[in-house]
């Protein structure tokens, strides 16, 4: 089972993009005795994002064909999950949208997710899903001190470049958007200031799989890895960028 770290972006003819997701929470249903599985998709609205376009079109792509049953949680900004949306579901997807609001969401749910993961359940994130997923979040911010590092479109409500604790499925800091918003810069500039050691920054239409094999690109974007470069004193120097394409 797999880790799937989605960039963003979606369309109604792309559900090719989620396959490997859905027929491993079909092999995890089986498991029990279930034909079809049931997936449970998280989402947190502020200020309609994601629009309500996102909220009942991408659970409809994950279904596409009656492939799997979709549970659809909504809650506001503010708000957090019930631990029982994690009851009975064969994989999860947790949304897009801002990324501080989802962290804050999920807060209930860390150690029961970190939990079903290791037990080989399925994983999505998406944009704002993927970006907590690392153990330490980069939940958003276009300033590092007065310095720019990104555009301030893509701030998620935050000034300062700023980190919380993720739901830790991940060892490396996710960025998303990347080349659509310009996030990659971002990391790169974390990475340089010691706020976090190098991750990836992955465009939209693209996931990440990280599984027990080699990292897997999947879709239409790239995946840009970010690496300090440190000297004999362990004191970082510079930052290595490099890309995955799309298998």
């Amino acid at each position: 089972m797999s880790i799937h770290l989605v960039g963003g972006g979606w369309a109604p003819d792309e559900p090719g993009l989620y396959d490997l997701f859905v027929a491993e929470a079909a092999a995890r249903g089986r498991a029990v005795g279930r034909d079809v599985p049931r997936v449970g998709v998280l989402v947190v609205v502020a200020d309609d994002s994601p629009s309500e376009e996102w909220r009942t079109g991408f659970p409809a792509l994950i279904a596409s064909g009656g492939r799997c049953e979709v549970v659809t949680t909504v809650v506001e900004a503010g708000d957090v999950f019930d631990t029982r949306v994690l009851s009975d579901v064969d994989g999860l997807v947790v949304g897009g949208g801002l990324t501080p609001a989802y962290l804050e969401a999920v807060a209930p749910l860390v150690d029961q997710v970190r939990l079903l993961v290791s037990d080989g359940l399925p994983y999505v994130g998406f944009s704002a899903g993927a970006a907590i997923a690392a153990d330490r979040a980069l939940l958003g911010g276009w300033l590092i001190g007065d310095v720019p590092v990104c555009p301030q479109d893509a701030a998620e409500d935050l000034d300062e470049v700023e980190l919380g604790e993720g739901l830790g499925l991940v060892d490396l800091a996710v960025d998303v958007h990347a080349a659509q918003w310009g996030t990659l810069t971002r990391l790169v500039a974390a990475t340089e200031a010691g706020m976090v050691r190098g991750g990836v920054a992955i465009d939209e239409h693209t996931a990440l799989v990280v599984g027990e094999g080699a990292l897997t690109v999947l879709g239409r974007g790239s995946v840009w890895r970010v690496e300090p470069q440190v000297d004999e004193q362990g004191d970082v120097v510079g930052v290595s960028v490099g890309s995955l394409g799309a298998e």
